[in-house]
């Protein structure tokens, strides 16, 4: 039989309170250091994954809540739009948006039947098909307007579409906006139920019409900043320099 003395008993206890003490504030040093850079940058959010819908119906991509605001807008038949789409749009995105330092609210200014029809099939889907379908549509953009200037063409001197709709839905179809809609995901069918959306269409020529409120609003693309028009600004060039400063860590 073993016989253990107080005073190593006492020993033992002091030991393990030791052990215990020091487990403690390993993991208080641990709880209160920073995480390694590498670790900070791949838990930081992607914003520019990020699309909601505004109050006014307009779709917002990044940082609801980002403390620079960039509405644009925009028409669909719009060539400069198309430039800024590919030159300015991809930089803007990676660096400003994904940060969370910048929002880009896009709102509609609707200038033609074909405006209208892209803007409609650009919304179809939601938010969570909106980016690409308006991406893929500017992608398309030389394509698409050739396609419409011909199809404008054939129907002079036809009666009129018996409708609102059927006229949108034949030029989704003539234009091949349709088709490359449809290789993204939307069905015919589901086009159709957003060319006659009545209240689809109310929003986007409501957006159309709030660029009348702008006394300095000349055409597209125009842009504001944090509310405030930016006259003279239409290209990546222009509106580049009035963002804000990136980290200068690059993070």
């Amino acid at each position: 039989m073993t016989v253990i003395s107080p005073a190593s008993s006492v020993s033992r206890q002091i030991a393990a309170l030791g052990a215990l003490c020091l487990a403690a504030l390993t993991l208080a040093l641990t709880l209160l250091l920073p995480a390694p850079a590498s670790a900070q940058r791949s838990a930081a959010r992607d914003w520019s994954q990020t699309v909601t819908l505004g109050a006014n119906g307009a779709f917002v991509v990044g940082n609801p809540a980002a403390p620079t605001k960039l509405v644009e807008y925009l028409s669909y038949t719009c060539s400069h739009c198309a430039d800024f789409q590919a030159t300015g749009t991809p930089a803007l995105k990676a660096q400003w948006i994904r940060r969370g330092l910048v929002s880009l609210e896009l709102r509609n200014f609707v200038r033609d039947p074909f405006d209208l029809t892209a803007a409609l099939l650009a919304r179809c889907g939601g938010a969570t098909r909106f980016v690409g379908n308006h991406e893929a549509m500017f992608a398309d953009y030389q394509a698409w307007m050739t396609r419409a200037q011909s199809f404008a063409q054939a129907q002079e001197g036809k009666p009129p579409a018996a409708n609102r709709a059927a006229q949108l839905t034949a030029i989704a179809g003539g234009t091949g906006l349709g088709p490359l809609l449809a290789k993204r995901g939307l069905t015919p069918a589901a086009q159709g139920k957003c060319l006659a959306d009545e209240a689809m269409l109310k929003t986007v020529l409501g957006l159309t019409s709030s660029a009348g409120t702008i006394k300095e609003f000349t055409g597209t693309p125009f842009f504001l900043l944090n509310g405030k028009p930016l006259e003279n600004v239409h290209t990546w060039d222009a509106l580049r320099p009035l963002l804000p400063p990136l980290p200068a860590s690059g993070k």
